[in-house]
This record gives C-alpha cells, sequence and structure tokens, in this order.
C-alpha cells in the first residue's frame, strides 16, 4: 500500500469516525435542550453542522486522491 492509499483510508476513517462524533452532538444538544438548556443546545448544533462541514472537506480530498 503506498503512502497515498494510506491516507485515502485514514481519510474515509476520519470522516467515518467524525459522523459517530455529529450523531453523539446532535443527541446531546437535545438533552441540553429538554433539560432547560437552549444556549447549550445552540452551541452543540452549531459543533454538529461545523462536524458537518468537515465530512465535506474529507469527501473533496478523497476525491482528489
Amino acid at each position: 500500500m503506498t503512502e497515498l492509499e494510506k491516507l485515502k483510508h485514514l481519510l474515509e476513517h476520519w470522516m467515518e469516525h467524525n459522523d459517530a462524533h455529529v450523531k453523539t452532538y446532535n443527541e446531546w444538544a437535545g438533552k441540553a435542550e429538554s433539560m432547560g438548556r437552549k444556549d447549550i443546545a445552540e452551541l452543540l448544533r452549531q459543533i454538529t453542522a461545523d462536524s458537518r462541514k468537515l465530512n465535506t472537506l474529507f469527501e473533496k480530498a478523497i476525491k482528489i486522491i
């Protein structure tokens, strides 16, 4: 396996791992809101959105490879 192939594999792994985090952030945003902490829920939803943007960058890098 070349270094470039390894990098592609890592990018795919990081993207999957990021997806798992996105799910968790979103779940905790709901929990925070149910606890009356809309401020924290909003921040977690922003973190979720920003993390989804990372996946777009991972996808672009994978396509380039």
